[in-house]
């Protein structure tokens, strides 16, 4: 199986791509995770996307598509995977069959987790993470026990340089010109399967697993 999960940043993609990753034993591939090593460890890569990254822009196309033509390719993708921040455009959408063919791979459903954009703003600007560890918290969903001390290892948690308000504002502005269209695209090849992200995250979370085993696509 291979899915994938969009939404706008914010939108609960990792919390939800990690659960599903569980519940059918895929491995969860995310590129904005990948992203952020490449810059924690100082690569050619990281040093390359750094500025592009706290500005909120996106990534060029062919590195992108570069990095995931690598990954789906590693062992550990065999058996299936869960794409959790691309396609990101159109032309990484339309690379995407190229690069499943590559291993034998066909896409199955787009989960698009949708989300108003205020609440996207109130969600990202109380989220924290620990520099450490990486463990995430939220100072009204999911506060440390101490405020702005890392429950798992006592490090100090800070505000990610892209969740800052007028970062996250450029973020969305740059999801709804570039990204927006690929639902619309994915819509019209039946692969799109919509939720409502917000609420409850094991609603949210059942919401899609009935989806994908009814088979539910938009436009039905």
């Amino acid at each position: 199986m291979v899915l994938i999960l969009m939404g706008a940043p914010g939108a609960g993609k990792g919390s939800q791509s990690r659960e599903l990753a569980r519940r059918f034993g895929l491995t969860q591939i995310s590129t904005g995770d990948i992203l952020r090593g490449h810059m924690a460890d100082g690569t050619e890569i990281g040093v390359r996307i750094t500025d592009m990254m706290n500005a909120g822009e996106l990534v060029p196309d062919d590195l992108i598509v570069g990095i995931v033509r690598e990954r789906v390719r590693e062992g550990d993708c065999r058996d299936g995977f869960i794409l959790d921040g691309f396609p990101r455009t159109l032309a990484q959408a339309k690379a995407l069959p190229g690069i499943l063919a590559e291993t034998g791979n066909v896409l199955d459903t787009v989960i698009s987790i949708e989300v108003p954009d205020a609440v996207i703003l109130y969600r990202m600007n109380g989220r924290l993470v620990c520099p450490a560890c990486g463990a995430m918290f939220h100072v009204h969903y999911y506060p440390p026990r101490k405020a702005g001390v890392c429950d798992s290892c006592g490090s100090a948690l800070t505000l990610r340089e892209d969740d800052k308000a007028h970062t996250v504002l450029s973020r969305l502005a740059t999801y709804h010109e570039r990204t927006q269209p690929i639902i619309d695209y994915y819509g019209g090849e039946g692969l799109l399967l919509r939720v409502d992200g917000v609420g409850d995250k094991a609603a949210i979370t059942a919401e899609i697993v009935s989806g994908l085993e009814a088979g539910v696509k938009w436009p039905k």
